[in-house]
């Protein structure tokens, strides 16, 4: 009777492992191996280094905690932690207010509605390399586009990758362009998901276009924000591609991050670092410093942005 019940029991165990359990982990393998040597174990390995002399040619030394103590004297890096943190305040907010603004506009039902919503996302499918080299045209200051439309208006022209007063602005304008369409589209999937009731009650009700945005549009939309700030946020903190092709002089790099550091970003220098200099270690160090400091901007970000919004 025993051997009976235990031999149930197995049977029963096999059948759940060929319907869910077993079945689940064959289709979720490749994805976890794939996780596992190209992140897990890369991290992992940046992580030994960055407590290690490591120059590429030449077997790791273990330094201890030097490579981190050796932020503190580094001249630059202050200023590169300065840029990124100018970049991330300077294209999130802006970008996440013109994707609401689009998004709004954009989500009607009218002729033609569409054609201009794969205008506005055309620019996310390209790549910031090639964004990047159009706006370098553009920002050319004897025969770019940009300069020449200001002269119309009777506007000075203006030095916009040569100057450091205006390098990292301009980088911030076409970051902007280039990210507004993806989070366009997210707004438009978070207010297509608001019930239209509550427009027609609010109407009824005698609330305006103003009032009916502040009560009902941008508190149901609270989920969306929290989503694209946070994801706005990380990738800024990150910025790399844009400096790379815009400052950089003749296919040289020789004025990375200029004019006078004007644009150098924090993965700027660990590239610099890690690829120039060879010193792997340090640029580890400084990868996981910026890995401390994305986490602590998401969760500030998180409290800051908490929301109760449900309908």
């Amino acid at each position: 009777m025993a051997t009976s019940t235990a031999t149930g029991g197995l049977r029963r165990r096999l059948r759940f492992g060929n319907r869910g359990g077993l079945a689940g982990y064959f289709f979720v393998a490749p994805s976890i191996v794939f996780l596992a040597v190209f992140v897990i174990l890369p991290v992992l390995g940046a992580l030994y280094y960055s407590f290690t002399r490591y120059d590429l040619m030449n077997p790791p030394e273990i330094t201890g905690f030097k490579n981190y103590t050796d932020l503190l004297s580094d001249t630059r890096y202050p200023r590169a932690a300065l840029n990124t943190l100018f970049y991330a305040f300077g294209t999130v907010p802006s970008g996440t207010i013109i994707s609401l603004l689009l998004a709004m506009l954009i989500n009607r039902q009218i002729r033609g509605m569409y054609t201009f919503r794969a205008l506005f996302y055309m620019p996310v499918v390209s790549s910031f390399v090639s964004v990047s080299l159009i706006w370098l045209w553009m920002y050319e200051p004897q025969f770019g586009l940009l300069n020449e439309a200001m002269e119309l208006l009777g506007l000075p022209r203006l030095k916009w990758l040569r100057s450091p007063d205006t390098s990292m602005l301009a980088i911030v304008i076409m970051s902007v362009w280039k990210n507004m369409g993806l989070n366009m589209v997210i707004y438009l999937a978070g207010l297509q998901g608001i019930p239209p009731h509550l427009y027609e009650a609010a109407q009824i009700d005698g609330a305006g276009r103003v009032s009916a945005f502040f009560r009902i549009t941008l508190p149901l939309l609270a989920p969306t924000t929290f989503f694209v700030v946070i994801m706005f946020f990380i990738h800024a903190l990150q910025m790399f591609v844009q400096v790379l092709i815009m400052t950089a002089t003749s296919g040289s790099f020789e004025n990375l991050g200029g004019p006078i550091d004007s644009t150098i970003t924090v993965v700027v220098l660990i590239y610099e670092n890690g690829f120039w200099f060879l010193k792997m270690g340090y640029a580890s160090a400084m990868s996981f410093v910026l890995v401390l400091v994305i986490g602590a901007v998401t969760l500030v970000n998180a409290r800051l942005l908490r929301y109760d919004a449900g309908y």
